[in-house]
């Protein structure tokens, strides 16, 4: 996504990583960069589209944020990112070298060395029956990351004390400690490692509030002590806030806003942001009671063949996802200075809605699912189809038109294999037919064959006589 120094030249295929990565035109390190990744599950018409055209950069040293609801393809980039999901188009560089796809073993390795995750659910990442000094010398142990036994020991007490354990826990099992506790076991196994970048997937939302701002101080100390970038996912921004120097916002897969903190918070251009803001908690009861929550309808993109939305900088370390005529409509908005209100509450910064307005409000404004509530998909489409393929084809074209998606699969499905059972059955009969045609004629030669045997052969006269 940024424009990185021309004198830089990326590798693609080498064995190790660099000492440096390459950088943009205001001079940041990109430690890591997403270009244009696509990552689909399944084929064909059971093809799931969790990624699109996904593009940022994360700077050596900071922390950026992935911020978007559940389902919206957070977590898969993140898996990539480690290598743990395949990305069906576009590619992941680490310090200007590919690490998606098929790369050598060492590169590999390196990878797994300086990219470390940490997990959303504590309790399900690590391994019960390993105690908590086994669980974090793991990765030491596969890297060989230590002189002596006693060297080994003095770094595993060293990120425990740090992450506000004690060494006597070195010697309990997992199921042993709370789940604060263990988010913090998950912590130090993956910084004792010494990683440059740290994949958090929502580490904090399975915990307690205050555990929660024990966990973002300890990730920030490492930041500021150890350099750490972190790749921080998460679903709400009021924590995002505080702790992250970029955020980028995703929606359905697809990157929707990428800029600084402060900048999103600011000038949220994209309404599927100003919709996350709006939905952040207010803390005092009055206030949130009377807020009005801003609902994203993506029915209002008008997004023709001719004029297809991109992610585009708008300037002020800013990108917007939008058609040509939205991102006008952004800049001229950016370009005003003026600072957008999200946080609408009723009697504060607001006026009461009228009856009308209330009515609209309180309207939805798209279904809960995209497709009808009877469209199930099941025998009773299918079996039909099948005995009669035309009239399911008929039935196909019909739900579809109707937005029964599932239903028409299930009647395509079964008509195509109708179509081709009857085929078979056509052509079996075909050949019985004519088999039955060729036995009768064989009989018919044989008969003809006895009776000249048996009386001699039989003379016709022929003449005017006859």
């Amino acid at each position: 996504m940024s424009k990185t120094n021309n004198n830089y030249k990326l590798t693609d295929t080498a064995a190790h990583f660099p000492e440096h990565g390459p950088l943009d035109e205001q001079g940041r390190e990109i430690l890591l960069s997403v270009k244009n990744v696509d990552i689909f599950f399944g084929k064909k018409q059971n093809q799931v589209k969790a990624v699109q055209n996904a593009s940022f950069d994360i700077y050596k040293g900071e922390t950026f944020s992935l911020v978007g609801e559940s389902g919206s393809g957070k977590t898969t980039i993140g898996r990539a990112v480690v290598r743990a999901n395949s990305c069906t188009n576009g590619e992941i560089t680490y310090k200007g070298v590919r690490i998606s796809g098929k790369i050598p073993h060492s590169l590999d390795r390196e990878v797994i060395r300086n990219i470390q995750m940490v997990f959303q659910d504590p309790a399900a990442s690590l391994n019960e029956r390993a105690t908590v000094d086994y669980i974090i010398s793991e990765g030491l142990y596969n890297f060989h990351l230590y002189e002596n036994e006693a060297d080994r020991v003095a770094k595993v007490e060293k990120i425990v004390e740090e992450v506000g354990l004690l060494p006597e826990h070195l010697t309990r099992y997992p199921h042993e400690f709370s789940g604060g506790q263990r988010q913090r076991v998950g912590l130090a196994r993956a910084m004792v490692m010494e990683p440059e970048l740290v994949v958090a997937d929502e580490p904090i939302s399975a915990l307690d509030v205050s555990i929660r701002a024990q966990i973002l101080n300890l990730m920030n100390k490492f930041k500021e002590e150890r350099g750490t970038t972190y790749l921080f996912i998460a679903h709400d921004l009021s924590i995002v806030r505080y702790i992250s120097d970029r955020i980028g916002v995703i929606y359905k897969g697809r990157i929707v806003e990428v800029t600084t903190a402060e900048e999103l918070f600011n000038y949220p251009l994209h309404p599927y942001t100003r919709s996350l803001i709006s939905a952040v908690p207010l803390p005092d009861p009055d206030l949130e009671v009377n807020k009005v929550l801003y609902t994203y309808d993506p029915s209002i993109h008008d997004y023709s063949d001719g004029d297809e939305p991109q992610l585009t900088y708008i300037g002020h370390d800013h990108y917007v996802y939008g058609s040509q005529k939205e991102i006008e409509e952004y800049k001229a908005i950016r370009e005003k200075g003026e600072p957008l209100k999200v946080l609408s509450v009723v009697g504060l910064n607001t006026p009461e809605p009228t009856a009308e307005e209330l009515e609209e409000m309180y309207t939805p404004t798209e279904t809960f699912t995209a497709r009808p509530v009877h469209d199930k998909g099941g025998t009773l489409c299918g079996i039909p189809s099948f005995l009669l393929p035309i009239l399911g084809l008929i039935a196909a074209f019909l739900f579809r038109k109707k937005n029964y998606m599932r239903n028409y699969h299930a009647c395509l499905k079964g008509a195509i294999y109708g179509f081709i059972t009857w085929a078979v059955l056509i052509i079996l009969l075909l050949l019985l037919m004519l088999r039955a045609t060729l036995q009768r004629g064989r009989i018919r030669n044989y008969f003809i064959y006895e009776a000249f045997l048996q009386k001699g052969p039989v003379f016709i006269q022929t003449g005017p006589n006859c």
